[in-house]
């Protein structure tokens, strides 16, 4: 399958599971939750070091060097961190489905040749039937 066509396809997948409206709101809403915690939390001194202990929140990585320790802080964090969760799964989701579609596509594809050449046996060489027979062969292992 070629690459702008799985491209366009991905694309695809993440407008039509909104995907790509959810990460836009979810990035505003990581941009705009650095600045409570910058201003009410008061070991954190810069917007720079608010976006990295968002960063460090959203990913569940925590590496300890900032925590909320005010109730804002807190609750700006929790939401933060419950909401990045929800798009990771999304994301995993929607990526799961979109490789799911190749998987369909390529055996859908697999499918149509085999059928084709079922109906044109008679115009089929020698060594075209062979492989035929293989096929046939190995799709009878594969289902017993």
């Amino acid at each position: 399958m070629k690459k702008k066509k799985m491209r366009r396809m991905l694309k695809r997948a993440f407008q039509t599971a909104g995907a790509d409206k959810i990460l836009g709101a979810y990035l505003i809403w990581f941009f705009v939750a650095a600045i409570p915690i910058w201003i009410f939390e008061p070991n954190i001194k810069t917007y720079l070091d608010s976006l990295w202990f968002c960063f460090a929140s959203a990913t569940s990585i925590g590496y300890g060097d900032f925590a909320a320790v005010t109730p804002v802080g807190r609750i700006v964090t929790v939401i933060l961190t419950v909401y990045s969760i929800a798009v990771i799964a999304i994301f995993t989701a929607v990526i799961t489905s979109f490789f799911m579609d190749i998987a369909r596509l390529k055996k859908n594809d697999s499918i149509g040749k085999f059928i084709d050449d079922l109906e044109h046996l008679p115009e089929l060489s020698k060594e075209e039937l062979e492989e035929l027979s293989k096929k046939v062969k190995e799709f009878n292992k594969k289902s017993k």
